[in-house]
């Protein structure tokens, strides 16, 4: 019996198992050897045993590797069949604040006092801040993954994993505010 979500993935379970889902077709074990740079074989097919065992991978007649479940990747979520960073949900709705903030700006430029032109172009500042920022960090949290430096995956991980990616966001934000006050004068 499969015991889904149990086990951690990390390091080269998570490297073979990801490479299975960006593949997209039944693999073997010599082209997971091939794609991981694992040393033989063996070693790949023992990877991909200990995926098929947690139930998420599923040997097929040939003796090839599939995608059977979706595994929980602290840090990341499932659109479809593809793993976004959760950071991105976040720049996502940034978006959609700057342009709801822009298209006001725009409908009452021509009627508004001038302070609430200055008010909302810094407020677009904030939000386009927001979103690079957030935007940044799913880039950063992508390039982690692909270097093997993934934290580890499981339910118990996932809110401390969350809550330092958004302690790490906030430390930047806070070191470019404080940056950014000392080059313009302005006191925080």
């Amino acid at each position: 019996m499969a015991k889904t979500g149990n086990e951690e993935l990390e390091g080269i379970t998570l490297e073979v198992y990801l490479h299975v889902l960006k593949m997209g077709k039944p693999v073997g074990p010599r082209e997971v050897m091939k794609a991981a740079s694992l040393s033989s074989p063996s070693v790949a097919y023992r990877h991909l045993q200990k995926l098929e065992d947690l139930g998420y991978l599923q040997k097929n007649a040939y003796g090839e590797y599939i995608t059977k479940n979706k595994a929980h990747i602290s840090g990341f979520v499932w659109v479809g069949k593809r793993l976004m960073p959760k950071m991105w949900e976040y720049s996502i709705i940034f978006l959609a604040i700057l342009v709801a903030e822009a298209a006001i700006l725009a409908i009452h430029y021509r009627v508004e006092t001038y302070e609430f032109k200055v008010f909302f172009l810094l407020l677009i500042l904030i939000t386009a801040l927001a979103l690079s920022v957030f935007t940044i960090e799913g880039f950063l949290q992508i390039k982690r993954t692909r270097n093997g430096k993934h934290e580890k995956t499981s339910v118990q991980n996932s809110s401390s994993s969350i809550r330092d990616n958004k302690t790490t966001t906030m430390h930047r934000l806070n070191c470019f505010l404080l940056s950014f006050s000392f080059k313009t004068n302005i006191t925080l």
